[in-house]
């Protein structure tokens, strides 16, 4: 069983957003807020980590991961506030666990 995550940063609520993979995620997000995330991270200052998603399977968690970064913005909007409606950053509570 190898875990995969799924991921939305923004840089504020409803503002601008990153989906991505990783099957580390305390990691990947500590290295997008140091600066060692992608390039669009940094350029729009996107860092607070809003929602993510478990997956067993990488296959299963790169299908998802490609469908999400189809949906138009609405809809990234809608799934975020469904779970975090107050857009806090969730890093803290992953990284204490």
């Amino acid at each position: 069983m190898n875990n995969a995550y799924i991921y939305i940063l923004a840089s504020r609520p409803r503002g601008a957003l990153y989906v991505g993979i990783t099957n580390n995620l305390v990691r990947r997000v500590w290295e997008h807020k140091s600066g060692f995330g992608s390039s669009y991270v940094r350029r729009y200052y996107i860092y607070r980590l809003v929602w993510f998603e478990q997956h067993d399977l990488i296959t299963m968690a790169i299908q998802r991961e490609k469908s999400i970064k189809r949906w138009r913005r609405a809809q990234k909007f809608s799934v975020d506030e469904a779970c975090n409606p107050d857009w806090r950053d969730l890093y803290p509570e992953i990284s204490a666990s």
